[in-house]
């Protein structure tokens, strides 16, 4: 089984979205039962809080199940856990590097180029095309 986290800043936007729109593209592909997925982010400062309300607003739009989340800090005991932690941006794989220094390459960035957060920009398309692109690649590269 292979065991993915994705990781953004607050785990309420990017990581969520991704997790759930993952979740999907496997199911469709048939290959659900290779993965094991989750989310989480490199702040606690939205511990506990659900996926912004824009953020499920897209996924409903673009036909994308989810459920009820739970904001939380990536963990060591996360990290011993998962195969891959895939993040948003540069400033995540920093952020997990200075809690992992000693990774072995489980830290990975989803894009070449950073995947903009809505929190700030407010545009959920442009994120949630950018996590299309990323995920198709990723599903691909993963075997």
């Amino acid at each position: 089984m292979i065991k993915i986290c994705f990781v953004c800043l607050g785990n309420i936007c990017r990581s969520p979205m991704a997790e759930a729109m993952f979740r999907k593209l496997v199911l469709d592909l048939g290959r659900e039962d290779e993965f094991l997925i989750t989310s989480r982010g490199t702040s606690s400062e939205e511990y506990g809080n659900d996926i912004y309300p824009p953020a499920k607003e897209k996924l409903m739009e673009m036909g994308i199940p989810f459920s009820k989340h739970f904001a939380k800090k990536v963990s060591m005991e996360d990290y011993l856990e998962y195969d891959y932690f895939v993040c948003m941006d540069d400033s995540n794989v920093s952020a997990m590097k200075r809690m992992f220094p000693k990774d072995t390459n489980k830290i990975k960035k989803l894009l070449d180029r950073d995947i903009a957060d809505p929190w700030y920009t407010g545009n959920f398309e442009a994120t949630y095309r950018d996590l299309e692109e990323g995920l198709k690649a990723l599903v691909n590269s993963v075997k």
